[in-house]
């Protein structure tokens, strides 16, 4: 099959889509698919990857607020496009000006709204989560849905990429077709790169003793990720245990959380670590992961640290809690540092080998993203062939 993914959030300087898709598309030739990405960009141009897989860039303008990406401002160009490339299923993940492009394309290629995130969730939630709970929040945005809705319409299946997602959308009154979970390149992260010694000098950095308890923060430094309420909660269950915090990651808010863990001698920031051998030895040599965010419809970096074998804590609500399972994870109230206080103690009140005995059980049955890969190309053959064969009923019908 041949898939076109019309992706407004497609940039060469862009986070977890791009990462996605440049993964999904070496995948996709080794199982003789092809996936081509028609993106905007500041100039036209074709990129192929030597793996398998294109990209078509669109001129078009960038975007106020990131520079870092450009936005769709014309149907044509894509129509024009797809009516060359002629896919067998056309991908969209924006609810903006592309949701309407595909919507209204006259090809007969199949289309399918694949969302990767909730705007709901990722922005009025969290701006008036101190006035409002998510429900009423939820119902005040209610035309969000129903915009949503009218470009649905015109698509062939409605997919998530996790089941909680899906759940958010379906309590908004909105269809979805399939949930089609993410999964990580599984060959980098095992328990058996844990380190010792490595674990010992971090908690020597963060001023603590051996028998300390060493947490992962992983993740941009975005409001989002509700970082500030993992540096509290730490620093709470840090009155009574010994525990630290290496928060490795970048983004708009460092500075401000600098500002917040001044005189905290146990939690400390790391710059970003490219390195992925080095990358996974630290994550594995941790105690555990901590997770701030509920907005994130897809928990990538508590599949990867239960990869490594790491026990979990994180909120009651989104993607994380999707995996979190009482074997070898803690919960708390979402938004609630106190609440994640208390995950922390009653992790660490556990017996440890125990706990990780079970996280590294679960290591061996996270899903891969050829996994992922395999089972959507599987549900993408059976929507292809089922709209092939409605098309034929039809002919046969007319002559």
């Amino acid at each position: 099959m041949r898939i076109v993914d019309v992706n407004e959030y497609y940039s060469p300087t862009g986070g977890g889509v791009r990462t996605y898709l440049d993964r999904k598309m070496g995948i996709m030739a080794d199982m003789g698919h092809e996936l081509i990405v028609i993106a905007p960009s500041l100039t036209n141009g074709i990129e192929e990857r030597p793996g398998g897989g294109k990209i078509y860039w669109v001129k078009s303008p960038p975007l106020v607020f990131d520079r870092n990406y450009c936005i769709f401002v014309e149907d044509q160009p894509v129509w024009d496009l797809l009516d060359q490339l002629q896919p067998d299923v056309v991908e969209c993940c924006s609810p903006w000006l592309p949701a309407w492009t595909v919507a209204n394309w006259k090809g007969d290629a199949v289309k399918v709204f694949f969302a990767h995130g909730d705007n709901v969730g990722a922005y009025p939630q969290r701006w008036l989560d101190a006035i409002a709970t998510p429900r009423q929040v939820e119902r005040a945005f209610d035309w969000y849905s129903r915009y949503m809705n009218r470009f649905l319409d015109h698509y062939d299946a409605h997919v998530t990429n996790g089941p909680a997602l899906a759940k958010r959308f379906r309590r908004r009154g909105q269809h979805v077709d399939a949930s089609m979970p993410l999964g990580i390149e599984r060959q980098w992260f095992s328990p058996d790169q844990r380190d010792e010694k490595l674990r010992v000098a971090l908690l020597e950095q963060l001023g603590l003793p051996p028998e300390g308890h060493l947490l992962l923060g992983l993740g941009r430094h975005h409001k989002e990720k509700r970082w500030p309420l993992v540096i509290d909660a730490v620093a709470a269950a840090g009155t009574d245990l010994p525990v630290g915090l290496v928060l490795i990651g970048d983004g708009p808010q460092r500075r401000h959380l600098e500002d917040r863990i001044a005189g905290s001698p146990h939690i400390k920031i790391f710059r970003p670590v490219y390195d992925r051998v080095r990358f996974t030895r630290i994550m594995a040599s941790c105690d555990a992961l901590i997770h701030g965010s509920d907005a994130e419809p897809f928990g990538l970096v508590a599949s990867e640290a239960l990869a490594s074998g790491l026990p979990l804590i994180g909120p009651d609500e989104g993607g994380f809690a999707e995996i979190a399972d009482p074997l070898f994870a803690e919960t708390y109230a979402a938004r609630d540092a106190q609440s994640a206080a208390q995950a922390i103690r009653r992790l660490f009140a556990r017996d440890q080998p125990i706990l990780r005995a079970a996280a590294r059980v679960a290591a061996g049955k996270v899903r891969s993203d050829e996994d992922h890969a395999a089972e959507l190309m599987a549900y993408y053959a059976g929507l292809v062939e089922a709209k092939r064969g409605g098309a034929r009923a039809r002919a046969m019908g007319s002559s």
